[in-house]
C-alpha cells in the first residue's frame, strides 16, 4: 500500500507542554495525561488514539436513539460508549433525561479504559471539557481543579488512588450545554466520569427557583438539534435575593442528596451566586486555591 493510499485519521493528535495528550475530532476535545514508566505513558497514548479513531462516527451513527428520553428499557443502543451513556443515566429515571446528559464523561471513560491496564501506568486521566475520567493506582493522588464559576478554577479536589472515585464533572447554566436550573456551577464526583456526568448535569438543573431576574427560553429556539426540545433552559441570571438563592440550592441539596443514598454519588459541590453547599464528604476533600 503506498502513502497515497493509506487512510489518514480524521482525529488530531498532538502532544502538548508537559507531556500531555491532545485528541479532537469534531466537538469531542480531550487532554489526556498520564504519570508512570515512560514506555508505559507511551503505550498507554497509544491505546489512547487507536480507541478515539471512530469514536465520534460510532455516536453520529446513533444519535437519534441518544437523544431519546432513557426509561425503564429503551432506547437501544448498541455501541459501547452510547451503552456506558445510557447506564449513568437511566438510574435516574423517571425524571427526564437522555443519555446526552453523559456523553462527555461517557468518552472520558471510554477513552481512559483503553490505557488504563497498561502496565507501568501509575496515574491517568482523561479530561473532555471538564467532565474527567481518573485513573489511580494505589498509593497515588490527584488533584482536580473545582469551580464556583464555569471555567474558574479557585479550589482542589483531591482524589486518592484505592477509592471509589473515578470520576469528576461540572455542570451548570452557562457551560456548554444547556441547562433547566441557575446554578453557576455543581461539581459531582462518583464510580466514573458518566455517571457524575449525568448527575452534574441533573443536580444542576435542580438548583432552581421562578424569579423575574431569571431569563429563559426554549431549547429548540436556541438549538435546533438539542435533545431539551421545547423545555425552558436558563438563557441569563441577574442579581438574586438571598432567600431566592437559597431556595434554588435546597432543590440541588435535595437531588444531591437522594443521589448519594442510592450510592449514585460520592459527593457534590453547588454553587450559585457565590453561595455554596457541598452534600457528603465533598467538604474535606476540597482545598481552598
Amino acid at each position: 500500500m503506498t502513502l497515497a493510499a493509506r487512510r489518514m485519521p480524521a482525529y488530531q493528535c498532538a502532544m502538548l507542554p508537559g507531556g500531555r495528550l491532545h485528541l479532537q475530532e469534531g466537538p469531542i476535545d480531550l487532554i489526556v495525561g498520564a504519570k508512570g514508566e515512560a514506555a508505559a505513558i507511551r503505550a498507554g497514548f497509544a491505546k489512547a488514539a487507536r480507541r478515539f479513531d471512530g469514536l465520534l462516527s460510532e455516536l453520529a451513527g446513533e444519535l437519534t436513539a441518544l437523544r431519546s428520553p432513557a426509561n425503564r428499557t429503551g432506547p437501544v443502543l448498541h455501541g459501547v460508549v452510547a451503552r456506558r451513556m445510557l447506564a449513568a443515566v437511566r438510574p435516574h429515571w423517571p425524571t427526564f433525561v437522555t443519555a446526552m446528559a453523559a456523553v462527555a464523561g461517557a468518552v472520558a471513560d471510554e477513552i481512559l479504559a483503553a490505557m488504563a491496564s497498561t502496565p507501568g501506568l501509575a496515574t491517568a486521566y482523561v479530561n473532555n471539557g471538564g467532565d474527567i475520567a481518573v485513573h489511580l493506582m494505589p498509593g497515588e493522588s490527584m488533584t482536580i481543579g473545582a469551580v464556583s464559576r464555569l471555567a474558574i478554577p479557585d479550589g482542589f479536589v483531591k482524589l486518592v488512588g484505592g477509592g471509589d472515585i473515578g470520576g469528576v464533572a461540572t455542570s451548570g447554566a452557562g457551560g456548554r450545554s444547556l441547562s433547566l436550573g441557575i446554578a453557576d456551577a455543581v461539581t459531582v464526583l462518583a464510580r466514573n466520569a458518566a455517571m457524575a456526568d449525568a448527575a452534574a448535569t441533573l443536580i444542576a438543573n435542580a438548583v432552581d427557583c421562578d424569579h423575574g431576574a431569571v431569563t429563559r427560553a426554549r431549547a429548540a429556539s436556541l438549538d435546533p438539534d438539542s435533545d431539551l426540545g421545547d423545555r425552558l433552559v436558563t438563557v441569563q441570571v441577574g442579581e438574586l435575593p438571598a432567600k431566592a438563592v437559597s431556595t434554588a440550592l435546597c432543590g440541588g441539596v435535595a437531588v444531591a442528596q437522594t443521589m448519594l443514598k442510592r450510592k449514585l454519588i460520592s459527593g457534590a459541590l453547588l454553587c450559585c451566586q457565590d453561595k455554596f453547599r457541598t452534600v457528603g464528604p465533598m467538604n474535606a476533600l476540597l482545598e481552598r486555591g
